[in-house]
């Protein structure tokens, strides 16, 4: 059968979530995936299953470089030929307060997930679509969730920022790599967007967005970022690769 494939990182729920369902939609084949096989990613893999969609679970902590290779071919036994990698999985800071007080364990974990992690789980997918004859009428993509803070500064979660700015450029340098073997690479860079990370703090943001933070005045759903990572693997940007997705309803826009 040829189809699209995705494997999906931190898609129990969040932007993760959204972008399974939009692919479901535009007729992926989907693997959901989180770091363990709990209610959450079970309840995933229902949801998506409601809407017609071949999925499988995928429980598997990005950050074990080692069980990569592995945990894409059982992706591929159980639905086929990957053609397309959603780098979503992410991790905030353990803390927030001023960088002075970082410590060495939150900037690892930010590194590891939101940087590490997607830089190798991104070149053991590429090794394995190179190795083989791909095929000619399919998609094939690569596409990363780093957020607005690769670009803007936040002193609460220093590390963050920079574990997400090193992803940011990991896209670019895929990109480079990638682009001689038509296999798109897209960096998507979400602003305030409601989730169950951002739940804590989304009520003051979604009053700064109202205020004018944004210049639509609403924060974003995962609803919002899946139509935007489901259109760009599926080709619906032909003849685009390396472009950074400032997803933050012009948030970032220099304005006087």
């Amino acid at each position: 059968m040829t189809r699209n494939v995705a494997l999906v990182t931190g898609s129990s729920r969040g932007i993760g979530l959204g972008a399974a369902i939009a692919l479901a939609r535009e007729g992926f084949a989907i693997a959901v995936n989180g770091p363990v096989e709990d209610d959450e990613l079970r309840a995933a893999v229902a949801k998506l299953r409601t809407l017609g969609a071949d999925v499988v679970a995928a429980p598997f902590d990005v950050t074990e470089v080692a069980t990569h290779d592995r945990v894409l071919g059982q992706i591929e036994e159980a639905l086929g030929p990957l053609t397309t990698l959603v780098n979503n999985a992410g991790v905030g800071v353990m803390e927030r307060g001023d960088p002075l007080n970082v410590s060495e364990a939150s900037f690892d974990r930010c590194v590891a997930v939101n940087t590490k992690a997607q830089f190798f789980l991104t070149q053991a997918f590429a090794r394995r679509l190179l190795a083989r004859d791909r095929d000619a009428s399919l998609f094939h993509a690569i596409v990363n969730i780093t957020s607005s803070n690769a670009t803007a500064a936040a002193e609460p979660r220093s590390e963050y920022c920079v574990s997400k700015a090193g992803a940011a450029m990991s896209s670019k340098t895929w990109a480079v790599r990638l682009g001689r073997e038509n296999i798109a690479v897209y960096d998507v860079q979400p602003g305030l967007i409601a989730t169950e990370m951002t739940a804590p703090v989304i009520a003051q943001y979604e009053e700064r967005a109202i205020a004018g933070l944004t210049l639509f005045p609403r924060v974003g759903t995962p609803e919002d970022m899946g139509g935007i990572i489901a259109s760009l693997a599926s080709g619906k940007l032909p003849y685009t690769t390396g472009q950074v997705i400032s997803a933050d309803a012009g948030m970032l826009v220099p304005r006087f």
